[in-house]
């Protein structure tokens, strides 16, 4: 094994043809490395060299009487930006230049542009919209580009506007901070109102109810006054009419007092002279000797006379008893008493006239019987005829100071009464119609207002528990919160919060393991790549067995080859490490662990790849190559093996490369030693397997591998 190794060494060095060949096989896999790595090295930072189209057909809008021209706001930032880079045209242009592909993309903003957007502020506001046209078949990676191009212009004309609105309201939410911090006593006020109002609920509809069964009530009446209302035209009418016939009446009566008075004035006069002269006649009779033969013509001449005085009293009697008749009629009872006191006084003294009278008749039947009894009863008849003349005396002063001034006061007053209830009917007549159009418009208002309590009480539910619920959620907040909290939440800085707004969260990016740029992630990918094309360039054009095989044993010539095989493997791998630190300039965190990580590597995948040419001759090679493709899709040197099929998946556990990359990471960003030696364990574990092969597998397949490569060559089409 080491005669054959150390015979390829030599060869090497004093083979200058060799040596050439050996030292193009040692860089040539570096510059696939370094040429893809430089590649790409920081591609996102020649955006700028990228060609993107800008229509603007932004008409403009008119948001509260303030004109906004969003669309040309957008131009004056592109003009200013570098990301990409921008061209302004016309639609036909543009397109015509992202159909030939001088543009990669096209943005369009379109002529509604600030108008959807002034909808902000309407009932339902719609979604402006920013057209966005890209070439897809000139490149794979420019059209992620210049999406993202676009993506970032709807993010700051997003920003932007989030940041105005916002700005807008919070400015006002600042002015509302200080409305409510003024109006906090009503606030207070309110609250003490509702919690009040909860309270009296109950008696609120207790009262609903009650005006309602009131108002049921009202309305009964008012039908009951309307139907009273003819009646009461009719009653007034004969009110009047009544009024009317009474005072005919008391004017009549008025009119007979009037003529009855000089006769009953008369009278009282001649029954007072009667009395007179009765008195003095008994008294002449009784100072004289009485002839008992004329008694008889004194009996009948008292008689004549008391028969007198009795005919004036009865007609005294029958004026005042008309009077009272005429009082009764009008409904007076004014001055009844005095009439009444007169009627019996008058009664009195008809009653004692008579009782003269009687007596003077049984003066006559007695004179001629007994004379002492006879000037006895002269005696007392003059004694009755003196008071009686007293009486009449007293009742004629009565009548004149009292009882006429009496009756005239109330005639005047009767009628006065009369005039004054004819006046009141009359305007009460004349104010019927108006009584009638106001129960009518009563018997509507009332209808209407009974409607709206029924309305009212059917909602009263719906508001009670309303009002219980808003009272309720009050003392949640003020359970939960102040109002003074909210006060000093509402109250800010306009300007701050705008600011906020427009980039509400900032991205605090912590690399644990930082990355310098792009070129930097993919150095593993290549590294290892580039490692593993190094083994395939080896098998190429070196060759797996000596020139004279029967000298030594297949495990001698298997071992002795793959030590030559390796040690070019290591210089390719120093190259390639040293290369990407000390040429193309990757900032690898471990530089030493970089260098050995890629021995290693190169170490198990030129057992892998030697293994597999020195036991299958050609068809190894073709299994290298199957190997090589599957790893390049499936290690996960480009994309998280998260995205790939899941056919990649499945095999990315199998696969040399996904560990070997995982180290060449690790060293690049920074050792997580938990990982590496699992990463290490298993790329290893690949390197020993194809060991056991090649060292068991060689001799008893070299001739079977010998006769398929003979066979082969016969053909004339490999070597």
């Amino acid at each position: 094994m080491w005669k054959i190794y150390k015979k390829d060494i030599r060869s090497i060095f004093t083979n200058w043809v060799a040596a050439i060949l050996i030292g193009g096989l040692t860089l040539l896999p570096s510059l696939y490395a370094w040429f893809n790595i430089e590649a790409s090295w920081d591609p996102y930072s020649q955006t700028d060299q990228l060609p993107v189209g800008i229509v603007n057909e932004d008409a403009g809008a008119v948001v509260r009487d303030k004109e906004i021209h969003i669309g040309d706001d957008i131009v004056k930032e592109l003009k200013k930006n570098d990301d990409m880079d921008w061209h302004f045209d016309d639609r036909k242009d543009a397109m015509d230049k992202v159909e030939y592909g001088d543009y990669f993309a096209v943005i369009v903003i379109p002529e509604n542009f600030s108008q959807k957007l002034g909808t902000v502020i309407e009932d339902q506001p719609e979604k402006a919209k920013i057209e966005y046209y890209v070439n897809e078949k000139i490149n794979a990676i420019a059209p992620k580009i210049t999406e993202t191009g676009a993506g970032s212009i709807v993010d700051t004309v997003t920003s932007n506007f989030i940041s105005t609105v916002n700005g807008t309201i919070f400015e006002k939410f600042n002015e509302l901070g200080l409305e409510i911090e003024k109006d906090l006593p009503d606030i207070k006020r309110f609250e003490e109102y509702v919690f009040e109002m909860e309270e009296k609920l109950p008696e609120i509809h207790s009262l609903l109810s009650s005006s309602l069964s009131d108002t049921e009530n009202a309305q009964k009446m008012i039908d009951n006054a309307q139907a009273l209302v003819p009646d009461a035209k009719r009653a007034t009418g004969n009110g009047l009419q009544t009024i009317n016939e009474a005072m005919e009446l008391i004017n009549e009566a008025e009119n007979r007092l009037n003529a009855m008075e000089p006769q009953v004035q008369e009278n009282l006069e001649k029954v007072q002279s009667m009395a007179v002269k009765v008195n003095d006649f008994i008294s002449t009779v009784q100072s004289s000797d009485l002839n008992l033969d004329q008694g008889k013509e004194i009996g009948n001449q008292i008689n004549a006379q008391i028969a007198g005085s009795l005919q004036s009293i009865e007609t005294i009697e029958t004026a005042l008893n008309q009077l009272q008749e005429s009082n009764n009629e009008q409904g007076t009872n004014q001055n009844q008493e005095q009439i009444n006191q007169a009627l019996e006084q008058l009664s009195v003294l008809k009653q004692e006239l008579q009782t003269i009278q009687e007596n003077g008749q049984k003066v006559n039947a007695f004179l001629t019987d007994k004379q002492q009894e006879a000037d006895e009863l002269i005696t007392r008849l003059q004694e009755n005829s003196a008071a009686t003349a007293g009486k009449i005396d007293a009742f004629v002063k009565e009548y004149n100071k009292n009882i006429r001034p009496a009756v005239k006061q109330e005639v005047a007053s009767t009628k006065e009464t009369l005039n004054n209830a004819r006046n009141i009917l009359t305007e009460i007549q004349s104010a019927m119609p108006e009584v009638e159009k106001i129960l009518a418009n009563t018997e509507g208002n009332l209808d209407e207002g009974e409607e709206t309590l029924k309305h009212i009480i059917g909602e009263f539910p719906y508001v009670s528990e309303k009002i219980n619920q808003l009272a309720d959620r009050i003392r949640d907040i003020q359970g939960e919160t102040d109002i003074n909290e909210i006060i000093e939440l509402l109250q800010n800085d306009p300007e701050a919060e705008k600011g906020f707004f427009e980039e509400p969260v900032q991205l605090n990016k912590n690399s644990l393991f930082p990355i310098q740029n792009y070129g930097t992630g993919l150095t593993p990918f290549y590294t290892v790549l580039a490692i593993w094309v190094g083994a395939l360039l080896l098998i190429s054009l070196l060759a797996t067995d000596v020139h004279h095989p029967e000298d030594f044993t297949g495990k001698q010539i298997y071992f002795g080859k793959l030590l030559t095989f390796i040690s070019i493997g290591f210089a390719q791998a120093l190259v390639v490490t040293m290369g990407d630190m000390f040429i193309l300039g990757v900032d690898v965190a471990e530089p030493v662990w970089f260098i050995l990580f890629g021995l290693v590597s190169s170490l198990v995948f030129i057992i892998i790849v030697y293994t597999l040419v020195s036991v299958f001759g050609d068809v190894g090679k073709a299994m290298a190559i199957v190997l090589l493709v599957l790893q390049i899709a499936g290690a996960g040197g480009t994309y998280p093996i998260a995205l790939l099929p899941e056919f990649f998946q499945t095999i990315h556990p199998f696969l040399p490369f996904s560990y070997a990359i995982d180290l060449m990471r690790e060293a690049v960003g920074g050792i997580v030693w938990e990982r590496a030696y699992r990463d290490l364990m298993i790329l290893v574990l690949f390197g020993f397997i194809a060991l056991i092969i090649g060292t068991f597998l060689k001799e008893p397949l070299s001739k079977k591998t010998k006769a398929l490569m003979k066979k082969s060559k016969e053909s004339g089409l490999f070597h």
